[in-house]
């Protein structure tokens, strides 16, 4: 009877503690459970700045997408661009920057960094790869346009104090580590208590043996007569004995089952085997499924400890090498190359030098100006190949993250008869690309592969790899260009169908020929800080720049004259001189250079020349 009570006890105590358990993991999931969401505002009583940066890590802090919320005074914008890039662009100008959360998570993190009280206006920066313009609010989510690390830069025109009432919301950490174990918990001891209700031991029944066969149940001694005497002593005798005599049958009983009782039991019914293995099966499932629930506690605990993976970008996870991050995205470059050419048609169209300052520089700004001032005087002048951003054949991006900057493009739009490779630098993070260098592809040659990816840029004078350097390689092939028997007749190639060296050479052997009455000298000179050189996918390069084509003349007696066409005199002011005169070209070449330890010649892949000045001596 005891037992029995226990029994019940302990599977209602089951049954309760389960359905307690149970219900705690429910409402783990439902009423306790986190918000989505974690929204942090910039402290009201921060120093103002006209420079806001919001930091790459917040974009990764929690995960998912961040959502940013500004009101400000006026016209604003938010620019994103490579944490390195919109620090170049800050530069010294003091400016804050959101760094993080605060501990309650309530307001965020910000820094303050003195320096100059104004910055040029940030719109428009080559720099940026998406810009957002508002007027007064701006909702904006955070999502990268391509893999690495972003930030943001807030700001109105430089001069006035970024917007501060900024707030931004997260993705909050709803998971709920306990929920699901405390459920399996909860409903295992459920199940538990209710096995130990429903597995009940049977009620022992008494033995007795088959009258007349002879047998015993283990209590009598077989003989009638002395049963009897038993049985009259058992029903007239003292307790003391009673008790003896049930002790001696329990023992008995127990022997025939082939069981020990247990040490105490004196004066219980005995248990049949029966009833033994039913209560063994009984207590055998409820320690199972006490184990089974401490086996998914051990296992909730372990995950609910184990770190979870950093996000990218944060502390204690690799970051991309910024040195093979390539400085534009492709929706870069085309934007960047449809504003080099829409200036350049403006400028062609009105041969206005003024409306190519924005997007031209360089060689190419110096030789269209010419173009223009020599087409007003000299209508027949052949104008400059036109600057078109389709159709684009490819591009080549430097992953030399350190200014100047340089990227190049071919294309063939309309009104190009050969494919031109167009080159941009950038001199400095706060101005934008400018073109440099357009130089026609000579035909039947093949451009040389280059890693689209991104590529290493190397100095005019580094040699690393390469067979010659960028500024041995334009000094050769200006030494060809100068001297029809020049050392490197043999290590400059050039197809039959592209005789630009050729050409030059016949050129200034006619100039000769003609003038009897003059002295003559020619010179191609390398210009170093114009020169770019781009690796290319065989371990070469291919470098292109600027070569000063210098045309010196003199007359051979006093009272000698020398004439110059009618394009240089519309630079000179005047036909003829009897004291001298010099003519200077723009030469914008291309030579591919082989990888150390080639035997091939390098190769002239473009090449083009421009009048930029005409004087007398």
């Amino acid at each position: 009877m005891i037992g029995n009570i226990l029994r019940f006890k302990t599977a209602v105590a089951l049954v309760l503690l389960g359905l307690l358990t149970l219900l705690a993991g429910i409402g783990q999931k439902t009423i306790w459970a986190p918000p989505a969401t974690v929204t942090a505002s910039v402290p009201a009583n921060g120093t103002a700045a006209p420079l806001t940066v919001v930091d790459q890590k917040l974009r990764t802090l929690h995960g998912g997408t961040v959502k940013i919320h500004v009101k400000g005074e006026g016209n604003f914008l938010l620019a994103s661009g490579r944490p390195d890039d919109v620090n170049a662009w800050v530069g010294k100008t003091a400016h804050n920057t959101i760094s993080g959360l605060s501990e309650d998570r309530k307001s965020l993190t910000v820094e303050h960094a003195d320096g100059e009280a104004t910055a040029p206006s940030p719109a428009g920066s080559d720099l940026w790869v998406t810009t957002e313009n508002a007027n007064g609010e701006l909702d904006y989510s955070w999502t990268p346009p391509a893999d690495g690390d972003w930030s943001l830069l807030l700001a109105t025109d430089g001069t006035k104090a970024a917007p501060s009432d900024i707030s931004m919301t997260f993705p909050n950490d709803t998971s709920t580590p306990w929920a699901i174990p405390l459920m399996v918990i909860g409903g295992l001891l459920v199940v538990g208590g209710v096995a130990l209700l429903v597995l009940k031991p049977k009620q022992r029944t008494p033995r007795s043996g088959t009258p007349g066969d002879g047998s015993s149940d283990g209590s009598g001694s077989g003989n009638p007569e002395s049963d009897a005497v038993e049985a009259k002593e058992a029903t007239t005798g003292s307790a003391f004995a009673r008790r003896a005599r049930a002790r001696a049958a329990d023992r008995a009983r127990t022997r025939e089952a082939g069981s020990t009782p247990a040490a105490g039991d004196t004066g219980r019914a005995p248990r049949t085997a029966t009833t033994s293995t039913r209560r063994r099966a009984a207590g055998a499932a409820v320690a199972l499924l006490t184990a089974a629930a401490v086996a998914g506690t051990g296992v909730a605990a372990q995950a609910s400890q184990s770190p979870s993976p950093a996000p990218s970008g944060s502390t204690g996870t690799a970051a991309p090498s910024a040195g093979g991050t390539p400085i534009l995205l492709d929706a870069q470059f085309r934007r960047i190359l449809e504003q080099v050419s829409a200036a350049t048609d403006a400028g062609d169209a009105a041969k206005d030098a003024a409306k190519l300052a924005p997007r031209v520089g360089g060689t190419e700004l110096e030789v269209r100006t010419q173009n223009y001032k020599i087409r007003s005087q000299v209508g027949s002048y052949e104008s400059r190949m036109p600057v078109r951003a389709t159709k684009l054949l490819t591009t080549v991006v430097s992953s030399k993250r350190d200014w100047p900057r340089s990227v190049m493009a071919v294309t063939q739009g309309d009104g190009n008869v050969v494919p031109q490779l167009l080159t941009l630098v950038q001199a400095s993070p706060r101005e934008n690309y400018k073109l440099v260098g357009a130089t026609p592809l000579q035909p039947g040659t093949t451009f040389p592969a280059i890693n689209r990816g991104g590529t290493e840029t190397l100095g005019a004078d580094d040699k690393s790899g390469l067979l010659y350097s960028g500024q041995e390689a334009l000094a050769g092939l200006g030494d060809r260009l100068t001297n029809a028997d020049s050392a490197f007749k043999d290590k400059l190639a050039e197809g039959q169908s592209s005789p630009y060296i050729a050409d030059t050479l016949a050129y200034q052997a006619d100039v000769v020929k003609s003038g009897a009455n003059g002295n003559f000298a020619f010179t191609h000179k390398a210009v170093p800080e114009d020169t770019v050189v781009f690796r290319t996918a065989d371990g070469g390069a291919l470098v292109l720049g600027r070569l000063n084509f210098g045309f010196d003349g003199t007359p051979k007696n006093s009272g000698d004259k020398l004439t110059i066409g009618d394009d240089a005199a519309a630079l000179a002011g005047g036909k003829e001189t009897s004291t001298g005169m010099v003519l200077n070209f723009a030469e914008s070449v291309a030579v591919y250079v082989p990888p150390a330890g080639s035997k091939d010649p390098m190769k002239l892949v473009a090449a083009t020349r421009g009048l930029v000045g005409a004087s007398f001596k």
